[in-house]
């Protein structure tokens, strides 16, 4: 019976054969969920604009791990992107939305390019991305489509007014899209993360206590999270374990969005 369970337990979590196109792969929060899914058996291909943070990044995951060079905004070269994963690995079955950049600005000096440029990266690299993986997906009845969504996508954060329109439309965008493909057997799926302990959190924090005791006052767990609760967290909802799952948001942030 145990003999049977491990097995079980094995296959609910295991991403064999599985390939996963991971945008902003090459560090943070995309490094950690490329990690954790080559831990589950999968292949990655990273995504990002930094060739060397690439080279180094697949050279700590492994043989499981390679790169592409690309501009998630510049969308004439993503078909092209697309075709040369499928031609190395024959299929792109879990298409990771990581990719982002920040903004921060009081609403009065956001110009329109500053919010558009932050709407290109987000929302129109994301939906063109899908729009070429799901094709192939539709075809073979299966894949998993996740995003990475946000703090800001359940509460209200000051001077963030394009990322926090970008990251509710995330919100959205899978609901809308689970809502089409699930009936397929095409699961879209998205990760809020709270406050993650990154050089780019680091950085944001600097000199700033007072933001940094706020923002421990207000999660519960009084702490911030790890780039692997994220990293796991979308291992498990890539993997078989989480097949009933779709149109979920799920907040990975130690109790922050419901925090007092």
């Amino acid at each position: 019976m145990k003999n049977n369970l491990t097995k079980s337990l094995h296959q609910a979590f295991s991403l064999d054969n599985e390939t996963a196109l991971i945008t902003g792969g090459g560090s943070g929060l995309g490094f950690a969920m490329a990690q954790c899914l080559v831990s589950c058996g999968a292949r990655v291909v990273l995504i990002g604009r930094n060739e060397n943070r690439l080279k180094q990044s697949v050279k700590k995951i492994g043989k499981n791990a390679v790169y592409r060079v690309h501009d998630i905004t510049d969308f004439e070269k993503s078909e092209e992107l697309v075709e040369s994963v499928k031609k190395s690995h024959k299929n792109i079955s879990i298409l990771i939305n990581n990719a982002g950049i920040h903004l921060k600005k009081p609403t009065i000096e956001t110009e329109v390019d500053d919010f558009q440029k932050v709407i290109n990266t987000h929302i129109l690299a994301s939906h063109v991305l899908v729009k070429l993986v799901l094709p192939d997906m539709l075809k073979k009845a299966r894949g998993s489509i996740l995003f990475t969504a946000s703090m800001a996508s359940y509460i209200g954060l000051p001077k963030i007014v394009a990322y926090s329109a970008v990251k509710s439309a995330f919100v959205g965008m899978v609901r809308s899209l689970a809502s089409e493909v699930s009936s397929n057997g095409i699961r879209v799926n998205a990760i809020a993360p709270g406050w993650i302990e990154t050089p780019m959190l680091n950085e944001a924090l600097s000199g700033d206590d007072d933001r940094k005791k706020k923002i421990i006052e207000r999660t519960p767990m009084k702490k911030f999270g790890e780039p692997m609760d994220i990293g796991w967290t979308a291992a498990f909802l890539c993997s078989p374990a989480a097949k009933f799952i779709t149109g979920a948001v799920i907040p990975v942030d130690g109790g922050a969005h419901i925090g007092f």
